[in-house]
């Protein structure tokens, strides 16, 4: 009967109730457990089994660059990183609120991985991330204008709780691209949060915006209700 019953559990895809299961009837333990105490072990393994589930599922269609941990963050380094600024970041009350995170500093100061760190938290927290290169986002919109997937992928982007835009003004934004910018930004204005890394100061991004009348409206909504993080020093070294 147990055989058919650890079948069962695998054909309902209860894995962790499964897994459970079976070590309590190796270990020859069943015993010593109430029905009671047999139930709550056994959904407390399912529970987890589909947390863990869910977790690496967000974790991988967020798209990260690389694995980030805000944990493991380096402080040592002399780059003007405030640890308590960080670590207001753990909870994600910041998305609850619709608060961007405007990250700068020059190359090497490991942007990359603060950026994604955050994001890496909120995926185990339940948010669901969605990690870009700025400019390969804008290569790809442009083709998903041409084929008429436009509309599709800005509702995806939408729909994530938290966007990650890496790279930010390594080149000018044509038009084109500045209008997406300018759609993506007004779709999660005082709804939902964006994480920017960018080498250029903040105010120098108006003058990477072609379009003037975007310019004028992009920095503004992007900042104005933000922790900013202005990196200062140069070391190829640092990529934490």
């Amino acid at each position: 009967m147990n055989e058919v019953t650890l079948e069962k559990m695998g054909r309902l895809r209860l894995f962790g109730m499964q897994a459970s299961f079976r070590a309590i009837l190796e270990s020859k333990t069943s015993e010593q457990f109430t029905i009671d105490q047999m139930l709550a072990t056994l959904v407390e393994a399912e529970w987890e089994e589909q947390e863990n589930r869910k977790t690496d599922r967000l974790i991988k269609n967020a798209g990260f660059r690389y694995p980030a941990s805000l944990e493991e963050i380096d402080y040592s380094h002399p780059r003007n990183l405030d640890r308590n600024q960080m670590l207001r970041l753990v909870d994600c009350n910041y998305l609850d609120r619709a608060e961007n995170v405007p990250v700068t500093g020059a190359t090497g100061l490991g942007k990359s991985y603060l950026i994604s760190a955050p994001g890496y938290q909120a995926c185990l927290m339940g948010y669901k991330v969605l990690y870009h290169n700025t400019q390969k986002l804008f290569n790809a919109l442009k083709i998903n204008k041409v084929d008429g997937s436009y509309v599709k992928e800005i509702k995806r982007i939408e729909k994530q709780d938290l966007l990650i835009l890496d790279d930010f003004g390594l080149q000018p934004l044509d038009n084109i691209n500045s209008l997406a910018l300018m759609e993506i930004i007004e779709d999660r204005f005082g709804k939902k949060s964006i994480i920017i890394g960018s080498q250029l100061p903040l105010e120098k991004w108006y003058d990477i915006i072609t379009e003037k009348t975007v310019a004028d409206a992009i920095p503004d909504r992007l900042l104005s209700a933000s922790h900013k993080i202005t990196l200062k020093g140069y070391d190829n070294n640092m990529v934490m």
